[in-house]
């Protein structure tokens, strides 16, 4: 039983210093930096440190030798996924901008790694995805337009080998994601893409509240 004497502090200021003490745990270099200055400055939003540090840590797990990117940014998620990945892992990563792309190619130099450690492809990722190898991957991890989270589970998992796991950034989308009020499209599909998540016998759900939210379901068969 709580004692009557308790003195608490505000819980949104307690909440807000464990939130910045999690963002802020693991730091990122120089090339990381940059990388995600070069996608700001591209106007494409680059991972938070900590879904970052949370890729490093599930590609490291996984021991992971081939991994597919869904929105390859200018590269920030790329280089924490590389950085957890086999010594000779490859990073296949998809996007539809050049400019992207070229931002990324150029992240991946700045860390050392060869071009012979990841694959960028242009294109549609819904059309590139079924022309991959089912069951060769690792890891697919998708970081793109937020109507499509639904479509890119049903093309992405069967990528999967058992064992392997999909993940989603963004998938709280500023709270939309869990706001049942929300109607546009991309407040839609995230809870559209949680509940099939959820719903799946062949796959083990989990929810991380870190950046904006980092969805991950393992594939189970």
């Amino acid at each position: 039983m709580r004692s009557t004497g308790s003195v608490e502090g505000p819980p949104t200021s307690c909440g807000n210093a464990v939130r910045e003490y999690v963002e802020s745990f693991v730091t990122e270099d120089e090339v990381l930096t940059a990388a995600r200055e070069r996608g700001q400055e591209l106007g494409c939003t680059p991972i938070s440190a900590d879904s970052g540090a949370a890729l490093r840590f599930l590609a490291s797990a996984l021991a992971a030798r081939a991994v597919v990117e869904i929105g390859t940014g200018a590269g920030t998620s790329g280089l924490w996924l590389l950085r957890g990945m086999a010594p000779h892992g490859v990073l296949t990563s998809i996007d539809v901008e050049p400019e992207h792309q070229r931002a990324a190619r150029q992240a991946f130099a700045d860390a050392g790694f060869p071009p012979s450690r990841y694959r960028l492809i242009m294109g549609q990722a819904l059309d590139v995805l079924p022309r991959l190898t089912d069951g060769g991957y690792d890891v697919v991890f998708v970081d793109a337009a937020k109507p499509e989270y639904p479509r890119y589970l049903q093309a992405g998992v069967p990528l999967l080998r058992p064992g392997g796991v999909i993940a989603f950034d963004n998938a709280l989308g500023s709270d939309r994601g869990s706001d049942p009020a929300g109607r546009d499209p991309a407040s839609a599909a995230l809870r559209e893409v949680s509940a099939m998540v959820r719903e799946d016998t062949t796959l083990i759900p989990l929810m991380l509240p870190l950046g904006d939210g980092l969805l991950l379901a393992l594939r189970t068969s």
